[in-house]
C-alpha cells in the first residue's frame, strides 16, 4: 500500500477495500510509473 500511496496519492483508506490481488496489480503499476519517470531524468 505505501508503494501504492506514494505514486498515486491514495490514501490509505481509498485502497482498504482492494483485494490483495487487486492492490498487488496496482503495486505493479506504481513501479512501472516510478521506472518510468526515473528514466526521463
Amino acid at each position: 500500500m505505501a508503494d501504492i500511496a506514494c505514486v498515486f496519492h491514495w490514501a490509505p483508506e481509498d485502497m482498504a477495500p482492494m483485494e490483495l490481488e487487486e492492490l498487488a496489480g496496482w503495486r505493479e503499476k506504481a513501479i512501472d510509473r516510478l521506472k518510468a519517470l526515473n528514466r526521463r531524468e
